[in-house]
C-alpha cells in the first residue's frame, strides 16, 4: 500500500516587484561623483575667453585659476585681487609650491602688453609654470 503525500499546490507564486536596491546604489555613486566634480569644474568670474585648437590637457585635482579681466583687474579663483597682493596670495593658495601650474585666464580684449606684464609679475613671484586657458574651438576652420 502506497501512501499518497500531499505537497500542496505545485504552482509557485510569482512576485511582481522591482528590486530597486541596484538602482539606489548606482544613483548614490553618481551623486557622490557629481558632488565631488562640480566644484572643480566651475569658475564664476565672467571673462570673454579666446578659442583654442590645442588638445585638451589633464586638469590637476586643485587647479589655481588667475583671471585677468578686460578692465585689467585680477581675480584669484573667485576672489578679487590687487596686483600688490599677487605673490603673497599665490603663495598662500599653492602653499609656497612654486612648481604648481597657474592657470591664467585672460579676456580676449586684454592687450598683449598687459598680459606680458602679468606674466612677468608671475615670474618675479617665482611661478614659472603658467598655462593659458581658452575656450575649446568647435569644428574645423
Amino acid at each position: 500500500m502506497t501512501a499518497k503525500i500531499d505537497h500542496g499546490d505545485d504552482e509557485l507564486i510569482e512576485h511582481h516587484e522591482i528590486n530597486v536596491t541596484p538602482f539606489i546604489d548606482v544613483t548614490l555613486v553618481l551623486l557622490i561623483i557629481f558632488m565631488i566634480a562640480a566644484p572643480l569644474a566651475t569658475v564664476d568670474v565672467p571673462v570673454d575667453l579666446p578659442t583654442s585648437s590645442a588638445h585638451l590637457q589633464p586638469r590637476p585635482e586643485q587647479p589655481v585659476y588667475l583671471t585677468l579681466k578686460a578692465d585689467l583687474s585680477l581675480t584669484l579663483a573667485d576672489t578679487p585681487l590687487a596686483r600688490s597682493e599677487l605673490a603673497s596670495e599665490l603663495d598662500r593658495q599653492t602653499r609656497h609650491n612654486h612648481e604648481q601650474r597657474i592657470f591664467l585666464r585672460a579676456d580676449k580684449h586684454v592687450d598683449y602688453g598687459a598680459l606680458m606684464d602679468l606674466l612677468n609679475a608671475l615670474r618675479q613671484a617665482g611661478y614659472q609654470k603658467v598655462a593659458l586657458v581658452g575656450l575649446e574651438q568647435s569644428g574645423a576652420q
